[in-house]
């Protein structure tokens, strides 16, 4: 049941094909199996099996919650999960126990899904490949398929050999959980490809709604202008299924917009012949390889061939958006990072001679070196000497990127097609030897202008590489309509045809190292 996509597997709950229950126990003994992959820090074993239980009451009497009741997902250890450790993976908080839950995680709770377990992330979210987590990096699943396995000449003995490839960032755990079928969707954050990326890498959807259009509380910040909470699902439909229940105005965060959500269901005939594709031209970047380009031009032909206007656009601004992002991203850092002082929160440490030594050796303790060097980079920007050259110039900079996206969807163009990542993923001993900063830059290149304008994207896997890694395709939409991306991007999906039994194979192919 668990290779079942979530409408699959809801629809099977619906019909008594298996309990909750049941489900539940597949879901957790797969998670035990898979845990070499590291894509989960804690396990919530009774509490699943507990809401478990209540959701078999409900079937038993006929009164289903709805699509997700029953059905096993997880959440990125960033989100607050009452009564489950939430740590971010960090030193600074091993040990935080949440008193509540955050909004997203307490609206699936509220539909009967089954709360299995907290993913891993790069620590506070801040990376690309999910390997610079107090808990360990988490492994791509496709490094254990026979297919890459063979291609590269690769014979894994042992679960710690480091040949595998880096599962994306930030929230690679929760992409793999879901790669690796221990749930049906699980949950991330987004604040400069976090979701996007390491789905790409995954070979599975990974959706970042419209700023505003999902509530931020209880998702411990990263950057508040910035972090969306992001979906990961094996196919679009259970994406927009996911969606329909955490869209909406929440009054406990300010930034979701006022206007009521009103769910959708993606049509299964979708016509494209009215639909204007952009291409970016400054999205050739550099580094971009061949095959991706390749598939880039393939899937913009597919959408020309079924009658879609296709065309080239161009976002001047694009080019500085990585610098400004780093400012910004910096900036914010520094100010959310500033409650994590060991007094009031977070690690406390025992070197206490003053009141500043404690602060001091309190933060080492609890903050990476990828953390602290983005707070100290961020204080640099925020000083007032250097306060209008940095952090001003970035929000005017940020403004025209936005600008530029607008332009483009005023001109006519409704959705916009770019590559996800620049190649497929990256064996772990390649991606280490650059620092995070550099690997961030490269990996997120496509991805962080979206929520520098706070638009919605999603990514869709297309087909496989060469080596036998998937690569996945990128597309931006207009603000708010959130609808309009996921159907041309069930449109898309549905032409590619990308083999979600591949997943199944993965899956079989770990069963040997677990």
């Amino acid at each position: 049941m668990l290779g079942l996509l979530l409408k699959e597997v809801s629809l099977a709950l619906r019909e008594g094909r298996i309990t909750p229950s049941e489900l539940c126990r597949e879901s957790l003994s797969l998670i035990k199996k898979r845990k070499f992959l590291n894509a989960f820090i804690t396990v919530a074993e009774d509490t699943a099996l507990q809401q478990a239980k209540a959701a078999d009451e409900r079937f038993a009497k006929g009164n289903p919650l709805g699509p997700l009741d029953g059905v096993p997902v997880a959440f990125k250890d960033n989100f607050s999960t009452a009564g489950i450790p939430t740590t971010c993976a960090s030193n600074m908080l091993k040990g935080y126990i949440p008193p509540f839950n955050a909004t997203v995680v307490q609206k699936l709770i509220d539909q009967g899904a089954v709360l299995v377990g907290k993913t891993n992330l790069d620590e506070f979210a801040m990376g690309c490949g999910s390997t610079d987590s107090v808990f360990g990096p988490v492994k791509n699943p496709w490094s254990f398929s026979e297919n890459y396995k063979q291609r590269c000449q690769l014979n894994f003995k042992k679960t710690d050999d480091c040949d595998w490839l880096v599962a994306g960032g930030s929230s690679g755990g929760s992409a793999v959980a879901v790669a690796s079928l221990t749930c049906f969707a699980t949950l991330g954050s987004d604040t400069g490809g976090s979701t996007r990326n390491p789905a790409a890498h995954c070979g599975v959807v990974g959706l970042k709604p419209t700023y505003g259009l999902v509530s931020r509380h209880g998702l411990i910040p990263l950057v508040n202008s910035m972090d969306v909470p992001g979906i990961f699902t094996r196919c679009v439909d259970d994406a927009a299924t996911v969606l329909g229940i955490l869209a909406g105005h929440d009054p406990k965060d300010s930034t979701t917009v006022q206007e009521s959500f009103k769910p959708f269901q993606l049509p299964d005939g979708i016509n494209v012949k009215n639909i204007c594709i952009g291409i970016p031209k400054e999205y050739h970047a550099e580094g971009l390889s061949k095959e991706t380009v390749e598939l880039w031009s393939k899937a913009a032909d597919l959408f020309e061939r079924a009658g879609a206007r296709v065309v080239q656009v161009s976002l001047p601004h694009t080019q500085y958006s990585i610098v400004c992002y780093h400012v910004l991203c910096a900036a914010e850092v520094a100010s959310n990072m500033a409650r994590f002082d060991g007094l009031e929160y977070g690690h406390r440490s025992n070197i206490d001679s003053s009141t500043d030594t404690m602060y001091a050796a309190s933060r080492h303790e609890g903050f990476n070196d990828v953390v602290r060097g983005r707070i100290l980079c961020g204080n640099y920007f925020l000083l007032k000497q250097n306060y209008e050259r940095y952090f001003v110039k970035a929000q005017k900079v940020r403004r025209l990127i936005a600008n530029d996206f607008m332009k483009v969807f005023h001109s006519g163009v409704d959705i916009l097609l770019t590559p996800t990542t620049l190649c497929d993923a990256v064996p772990y001993l390649e991606f280490i030897k650059e620092d995070n900063r550099t690997r961030t830059a490269q990996e997120d290149v496509f991805t962080q202008p979206v929520n520098l304008a706070g638009l919605p994207a999603v990514t869709v896997p297309t087909a496989l590489s060469q080596r036998g890694l998937p690569i996945g395709l990128h597309f931006i939409g207009r603000k708010f309509h959130d609808e309009q991306l996921l159907t041309v991007a069930k449109w898309f999906e549905q032409q590619v045809n990308f083999p979600n039994a591949v997943l199944k194979d993965i899956s079989t192919s770990c069963r040997d190292l677990s």
